[in-house]
């Protein structure tokens, strides 16, 4: 695949920080693969580089995501944009095709069935699927707090109305709950049984917590 770092600085920000929000997820996702010992989209364990690809990526763009958007806003290219273009499409590619898939991607699917969220791109749904799944996961509140602040700095989504869902129907989270954990669904690739209560309780938790950052 050739990028034209050139094209992407004139193209509108939102579809940079799109391409964010699905790799962002790629290490969170790789590193739940890993810990479960499940298998990636291809069939196969994750490899040790697929791994390794996956957290440099995280780690880049934590670093000059912000960077990035800002040279997109002057239309301009940057190192910083360079290196972002670089892990949203090589190292994501690679790092979720050799590290898996997790709760991130399977909620994304749920939202992109509920009507309101057909303006959204896939990137601003893997984005809050990935902060249901951190919430899910019961991880450190350092990290879930950066990453938040991180998704809100670049202009992901951090609560359901974000993404055209509504906090307040039960029916919309239900639904969403009961798509992403379906036979088969990535979801399944946590080191823990996932069940629709589970997702529909992390959704409204992941929810309330981007709620008090705006």
């Amino acid at each position: 695949v050739l990028v034209d770092t050139e094209v992407v600085a004139r193209a509108p920000k939102r579809q940079l920080v799109g391409g964010i929000g699905d790799a962002l997820a790629t290490w969170f996702e790789a590193r739940t693969v890993r810990e479960s010992c499940s298998t990636t989209v291809v069939g196969g364990l994750p490899s040790r580089t697929g791994t390794a690809l996956a957290k440099l990526c995280c780690e880049i763009l934590l670093a000059d995501g912000p960077a990035a958007c800002a040279a997109v806003e002057a239309k301009a290219t940057t190192p910083a944009l360079e290196r972002v273009v670089e892990a949203n499409n090589l190292l994501s590619g690679l790092g979720f095709e050799s590290g898996g898939l997790a709760v991130a991607h399977a909620v994304h699917n749920g939202i992109s069935e509920i009507e309101g969220s057909h303006c959204h791109i896939h990137g601003e749904k893997v984005a809050f699927g990935l902060l249901t799944q951190l919430v899910l996961e019961g991880k450190p509140q350092s990290e879930i707090d950066e990453i938040y602040r991180y998704q809100q700095a670049v202009g992901l989504p951090i609560c359901l109305a974000q993404v055209g869902v509504d906090a307040n129907s039960d029916e919309q989270l239900n639904h969403i709950a009961e798509r992403s954990v379906i036979p088969g669904e990535s979801s399944h690739n946590e080191p823990f049984p996932v069940s629709t209560a589970a997702v529909s309780a992390a959704l409204r938790a992941a929810d309330q917590w981007g709620r008090r950052l705006l």
